[in-house]
């Protein structure tokens, strides 16, 4: 990979008219410098380093608990007391959490305000950063409820992937694997070009984030909305948000997204779907493998996943129809792709298989 940041921009088209990704050193402090009227909200470890530049940020507390309507109604109160208007444009600064929230709270105060979004985390800046996408959690209920908010703009700092530990770069790594082999073979075999890895240089990771998102941008100004061909986005998803409500979020998005992966691998090879022979479904597997095996705890939060508890989970996946299960599967071409399954016991055994094999890969021997 390149040692250096070239700064770089470009644009996502959508209904909205469009906005811009800029990557680059140094852009965090250019953002933060304009003027306007404007509110900053920041993740806490982000709003507390700001006070200390005399820069006043609405903190959230990155965790799936402030994903909650409580959480948004107290962020709609403190933009109020601070006398936000629909001319104000919202700072975001943060991970997936505070994207979430922002882009959710964006959308629906005074019907709809601007909004700025600056990722902090490896796994935003390659893959959630685009799209306009809110998701919140009701009750038991992960992203059950959202809008779409296209931000004013995107900006990626390199020297953000700093202050990240190993963890969240290797949640980073595993989204944008994924977008990288849901894209296609070119960009896959790109992807895996780059020698991306978690202890790489950190400026390294620009080239990777640049990669996923001109990848992603593909998909999303062909399927705005996520109807169609953007769907297949949602690859490791359905097993990886089984996986993050069975570990009580013991497991983290991004890797539970990567662990999520490798069932679908076990499921579509138990269904004769996906031909594990195929050098880039091999390929996968083992960067995969490779990328969750470095997580610390791993084991014991897998082994605390009930099966029972996983298939609750799965099960109650809001892409799901009444008689048939959405998952998205590589087919034996080696294309990721969206299926409908019966929702029947056989293949409820069989989805039970695939996450017992997972529990089984990872436990302590």
């Amino acid at each position: 990979m390149r040692s250096s940041c070239n700064p770089t921009s470009f644009g996502i088209a959508c209904s909205t008219g469009g906005y811009n990704i800029h990557i680059g050193e140094g852009l965090l402090d250019k953002e933060l410098g304009e003027d306007g009227e404007r509110l900053v909200i920041a993740d806490q470890f982000f709003a507390g380093h700001l006070a200390t530049l005399g820069i006043e940020a609405i903190p959230i507390i990155a965790n799936e608990s402030s994903k909650s309507l409580d959480r948004i109604a107290d962020l709609i109160e403190a933009l109020k007391s601070r006398q936000a208007t629909r001319g104000t444009t919202l700072i975001a600064i943060g991970g997936g959490v505070v994207q979430d929230c922002v882009t959710f709270v964006a959308s629906v105060y005074m019907r709809g305000v601007p909004w700025v979004y600056i990722p902090t985390t490896l796994l935003s800046m390659v893959d959630s950063c685009i799209g306009g996408k809110s998701s919140i959690n009701v009750g038991p209920y992960k992203n059950i409820v959202g809008t779409f908010h296209p931000p004013l703009r995107v900006v990626i700092d390199p020297i953000l992937a700093q202050t990240l530990s190993s963890e969240q770069r290797i949640a980073g790594l595993c989204e944008a694997v994924k977008i990288c082999m849901c894209r296609g073979a070119e960009v896959f075999d790109a992807y895996l070009a780059l020698g991306a890895c978690p202890t790489v240089n950190d400026k390294d990771f620009a080239a990777v984030t640049e990669l996923c998102l001109r990848a992603k941008k593909w998909f999303i100004e062909i399927d705005e909305f996520d109807r169609k061909e953007r769907l297949v986005l949602n690859f490791g998803h359905t097993f990886g948000h089984a996986i993050e409500a069975a570990s009580g979020f013991a497991v983290g998005h991004g890797v539970a997204v990567g662990l999520g992966m490798l069932a679908a691998l076990n499921l579509g090879e138990q269904l004769a779907y996906t031909e594990m022979s195929d050098l880039r479904v091999r390929a996968l597997r083992h960067h995969v493998r490779g990328l969750v095996t470095g997580v610390s705890g791993l084991s014991e939060a897998l082994g605390n996943c009930s099966l029972d508890k996983l298939m609750d989970a799965f099960c109650a996946d809001k892409k799901h129809g009444r008689d048939q299960l959405a998952v998205i599967l590589i087919n034996r071409l080696g294309i990721v792709e969206r299926t409908m399954l019966p929702r029947n016991e056989e293949m409820l055994a069989n989805i039970s298989k695939a996450f017992a094999r997972l529990k089984s890969d990872f436990s302590e021997s």
